[in-house]
């Protein structure tokens, strides 16, 4: 079989699975540990590499931008706890344990021409530095061997990306120091320096290591990433026993720009690998992720041999699915998509798990090694930008690092997040996906309104906001399904293409088959606040702007969701403002009215709550029976979110008064409040709660938007809250 059929065969067998099926064994996510609690005086702070201590009970992570190395006590990993933080003279870049020892890559390099770092030796137990080893360079990536008598470590010696525009080589060259350790100590005396110059047919001479791990016979695989190639090392006597290059792959369907829409019909040829982290399978073969760094990047992982035969390719597989979890980062697609970076590799009684990190879309995939191509089992949703992992699985855990910290700029900190294997559980997540639409994904990111059919139970329809602006799209979505699928999309269109300059937040029925949408307009960015009438095919067949007398106060933020009341001649359409226009008093918002077959309009005044901190304001308005439904919430997220709730106004109180005149303030009663649904799901609150709609058989269900996977984890959650 050749190397192109083993990757088309792959593809089509992951994209026929979504999930474990209900009561197998999943791996669930039951914790997650904000890292700023180790450092709460750090303007910013990181969980990159992490590491587990042989008894599973505490947590050792690198923290660059904080300087340090962070401790996380798990002994009841559903409640870990903060267990200390050690400053570092230097950049901690790697960490990993053997006995009660931390050993640090640290990073200590003036400048890309004079590196320099060293090995920290930490015991745990005490939190000290016990000794250090100058290693010659800038380390990178540290692995100790299973039985931990050696420790090694890659020397990358960086490339400066802005000096001649980054290209290799740019010396000193790098390279791969062994230790050995006895009685728990590192002896800096028995350094062997490993030379890899000369093995790559790129940069021969500037080789890159930039990951390394041991498998049980004492061999070290190392990944070149920016060279391309790959190297197996013989631990004991420091010397390249083979190397080959990572090979490159031609790649179809791919999203190659970075356009506002999900079209996957791209292809891509001769992209090299450049793998990134490795791990051992067994002692004879071993999984890449190949990220890229310097040309390439192929989108996914692969297995091989120690001969350096490529056993199995992931293709596009990978950003497929992550397209159908709505996890794709659409401003990645012109560079390397998901991004595959991270591994673990880990068996948990008599299965080994090949859990695969993406970076840009902040997922972790889950695949079961079969001695041929693997399977997938399942998606773990994790924080923004998963770095590092460690299984444990004597405790029957896994674990993430996730590096990305958004504090400074009002967003959601580092996180370490704590999964747990479940015996006859259900997976968690995902809560929606979309189906094929023959060989390309049906994409989808940020979720902004709702609205059920009004006569099948279950069936409902949904809107993207204009992240995917040159693909604005109503989703056909079958609620009866767990988890929740995308079985359809129509593109709004306007004279046959892509509607272009609009923001959907609200979706509603017209009565006829078609769709009112509800756009939130931003006149600084030349996008009218209108109502557009689409038939079923989702074409613009009349676009209604809103009158001088709301347009003279507008500000910013507009209509965030829509409903019709009434049918034929009678209909009125409501819609929810989401905050304060400059006519409001305080603490009050418009829900404005719009009768098609008269022209008028008219408005009430809501009563929203004052926030703690930040804003608050209406994400969606839902008419349903005797009362019109509300989701208010602040634009908070992780501890700080407060309020996520569902309220009802009474429809006998929706009298709508002249626009301009004094606004009659209606009543409003909580029915729910969203925000234990959202701490139930183990990570951290998100704050956009934005979808709410009613359906056939009066059953409630709710959807979150993921802004697009920008400066968002890109988790979206989708659940019931039961009859109304």
């Amino acid at each position: 079989m050749t190397s192109k059929t083993i990757i088309a065969a792959s593809i089509s067998g992951l994209l026929l699975t979504t999930a474990l099926p209900a009561q197998a064994a999943v791996f669930n996510r039951i914790a997650s540990f904000p890292v700023a609690q180790n450092t709460p005086d750090a303007e910013e702070s990181s969980s990159e590499i992490i590491y587990a201590t042989e008894d599973g009970n505490m947590l050792v992570y690198s923290d660059s931008p904080a300087g340090g190395i962070g401790f996380t006590d798990i002994t009841d990993p559903k409640a870990p706890k903060p267990a200390g933080f050690m400053s570092m003279e230097g950049e901690p870049t790697s960490v990993a344990i053997a006995g009660g020892k931390a050993f640090i890559g640290v990073n200590t390099s003036e400048s890309y021409t004079d590196p320099s770092g060293n090995l920290a030796i930490i015991d745990i137990a005490s939190q000290s530095i016990e000794a250090t080893c100058d290693v010659g360079g800038q380390p990178d990536s540290v692995a100790t061997s299973k039985d931990g008598s050696k420790v090694a470590i890659a020397i990358e010696n960086e490339r400066d990306e802005d000096l001649n525009d980054g290209v290799i080589p740019q010396l000193p060259a790098g390279t791969v120091v062994i230790f050995d350790i006895a009685g728990g100590m590192v002896d800096c005396g028995t350094m062997k320096t490993v030379d890899v110059t000369r093995i790559s047919e790129i940069a021969a001479s500037d080789p890159e290591p930039e990951f390394v791990d041991f498998n049980d016979a004492g061999e070290i695989v190392l990944t070149l990433q920016e060279n391309n190639s790959l190297a197996i090392i013989n631990a004991q006597t420091g010397t390249v026993t083979s190397s080959f290059s990572a090979g490159a792959v031609d790649l179809t369907n791919a999203d190659t720009e970075e356009e506002g829409a999900f079209t996957f019909d791209g292809s891509l040829t001769s992209v090299p690998r450049e793998p990134d982290a490795v791990q051992w399978l067994d002692n004879d073969r071993f999984v890449t992720a190949n990220e890229g760094d310097y040309e390439g990047g192929s989108r996914g992982f692969s297995i091989w041999n120690k001969n350096g035969e490529v056993l199995w390719d992931s293709g596009m597989s990978i950003d497929h699915m992550v397209a159908r979890l709505g996890h794709y980062p659409e401003g990645r697609s012109g560079n390397k998509g998901s991004e595959p970076e991270g591994l673990e590799v880990a068996t948990f009684g008599p299965d080994t798990f090949i859990f695969v990190l993406l970076e840009r879309a902040s997922l972790v995939l889950v695949y079961k090694d079969t001695g041929g191509a693997p399977e997938f089992v399942q998606a773990l949703p994790s924080g923004i930008g998963p770095e590092g992992a460690v299984a444990i699985p004597q405790r029957r855990l896994f674990v993430t690092a996730n590096e990305t910290d958004l504090r400074p700029d009002g967003g959601v900190g580092s996180h370490v997040m704590i999964y747990e294997l479940q015996d006859s559980a259900e997976p968690a997540y995902p809560q929606i996906i979309a189906d094929m639409n023959g060989d390309r994904p049906i994409g989808w990111v940020a979720l902004s309104g709702l609205v059920a059919d009004a006569e099948t139970p279950g069936l409902l329809y949904g809107v993207n906001d204009s992240f995917l602006g040159m693909q604005p799209s109503i989703y056909t979505i079958d609620a009866t399904q767990k988890p929740a699928r995308i079985t359809k999309q129509i593109v709004v269109t306007r004279e046959g293409v892509p509607a272009q300059k609009v923001d959907l937040e609200g979706i509603a029925l017209d009565g006829a088959g078609g769709f009112w949408l509800a756009s939130e307009g931003r006149t600084d960015r030349v996008i009218p606040h209108a109502l557009y009438h689409v038939n079923a095919d989702g074409e613009i067949e009349d676009e209604v702007g809103f009158p001088p007398a709301l347009m003279d106060n507008e500000i910013r933020f507009g209509m965030e969701g829509v409903t019709a009341v009434g049918s034929s001649d009678d209909l009125i359409l409501w819609m929810a403002i989401q905050r304060e226009w400059r006519d409001d008093p305080k603490n009050t918002v418009k829900l404005v009215s719009y009768k098609p077959s008269t022209g008028e309009w008219g408005a009430v005044s809501y009563p929203k709550a004052e926030p703690e901190t930040g804003w608050v304001g209406l994400s969606e308005i839902t008419a349903h029976g005797d009362y019109v439904y509300i989701v208010e919430r602040d634009n908070q997220i992780a501890e700080n979110a407060k309020i996520k709730k569902l309220y009802r106004v009474p429809m006998s109180e929706m009298v709508p008064a002249e626009l301009g005149s004094e606004l009659p303030v209606v009543t409003k009663q909580e029915v729910h409040d969203f925000l234990a649904d959202l701490m139930a799901q183990n990570g951290y609150v998100v704050d956009k709660v934005e979808g709410f709609a009613i359906d056939a058989n009066g059953e409630g269900f709710v959807a979150t938007d993921n802004d697009g996977v920008d400066d968002s984890s890109g988790e979206t959650f989708f659940w019931s809250i039961g009859l109304m």
